[in-house]
């Protein structure tokens, strides 16, 4: 038993030994390892990927915001709409575009409305078409001397100009009012029920009975037909010029197709009440996009 306890006690002071040894000997740590943050309450063993940073879209466009002759899409606009408020067609704007779907547009999308040629100079117009201005003739004077006594130069006799005859009945509205000479009428002969308001009512609204005929205000080309912008129910747009549009709103009947060239006094439409809370046509005239208020346009009653 003596010899067994001296063994044990050997055994155990070796053992100790051995440890206190290992304690003053380096230890080869694994190198740190980041593997990402770990979501809160998780065990530690599924890393949270970074979040990449947002990818900015630039829209087409943009770099055009802001600059004349360029439109930013807003919240609920169309391509109808837009054309209504800036004067143009809306196929005329997807062309000058390259819109492939005139449906698809975006909020922050910076659309051409003028046509692509609107900014030519005014010599080089001049220039494509023909236009070739002369120098005014002039008349050659011998120089006076103190001997001589000056005679009249010989030149060509200048014609007298025309007589300008005077206008057998008073201009238009649209011509006293600084406007191209469009000789506006109205459009229907029912009685004015609202009129021009430029926060509420952006036209005329004229009363009628359901059926009755819608005229063509002026000579134009229907630059839309159909009931795709909201509030204005089955709707006729006609382009006059480069300046004037007019609109007619809640018909009952259409009677013309876009790209249609219409007379002044032709019927377009039957008065109805699409979208609105009862028969009437609502009537604007729009001048660069912009309504203006008919009165100073159409011949009194």
């Amino acid at each position: 038993m003596f010899v067994s306890r001296g063994l044990v006690a050997w055994g155990c002071a070796v053992l100790v030994g051995g440890l206190l040894a290992g304690c003053g000997t380096p230890v080869n740590r694994a190198p740190v390892e980041d593997r990402g943050t770990y979501a809160a309450g998780s065990s530690g063993s599924q890393p949270v990927a970074a979040t990449p940073a947002p990818e900015v879209k630039l829209l087409p466009g943009a770099e055009n915001a802001g600059k004349p002759g360029y439109y930013t899409v807003k919240p609920g606009d169309t391509l109808i709409r837009i054309g209504l408020e800036s004067g143009q067609s809306w196929k005329d704007i997807a062309r000058w575009n390259n819109l492939e779907n005139a449906n698809l547009i975006e909020v922050g999308q910076v659309l051409r409305v003028v046509p692509p040629v609107a900014a030519t100079t005014a010599t080089a117009v001049a220039s494509d078409t023909g236009v070739v201005t002369r120098p005014v003739a002039s008349v050659t004077v011998a120089p006076a001397s103190a001997a001589s006594t000056p005679k009249p130069a010989a030149s060509a006799p200048v014609a007298a100009p025309a007589p300008v005859a005077a206008p057998a009945t008073p201009a238009p509205a649209v011509a006293a009012s600084g406007a191209d000479d469009i000789g506006f009428i109205w459009p229907s002969s029912g009685s004015l029920i609202a009129g021009f308001d430029e926060a509420r009512n952006k036209g005329f609204d004229i009363g009628g009975k359901a059926g009755d005929p819608v005229l063509a205000a002026a000579d134009g080309r229907v630059v839309y037909a159909g009931a795709g912008l909201r509030g204005y129910g089955n709707l006729v747009i006609l382009k006059h010029n480069n300046t004037y549009l007019t609109a007619y709103a809640h018909n009952q009947t259409l009677l013309v197709k876009e790209d249609q060239n219409v007379r002044r006094g032709q019927k377009i439409a039957e008065m109805g009440s699409t979208d609105a809370d009862r028969v009437k046509l609502h009537f604007e005239i729009r001048r660069q996009g912009k309504p203006v208020d008919p009165a100073r346009y159409l011949p009194s009653r």
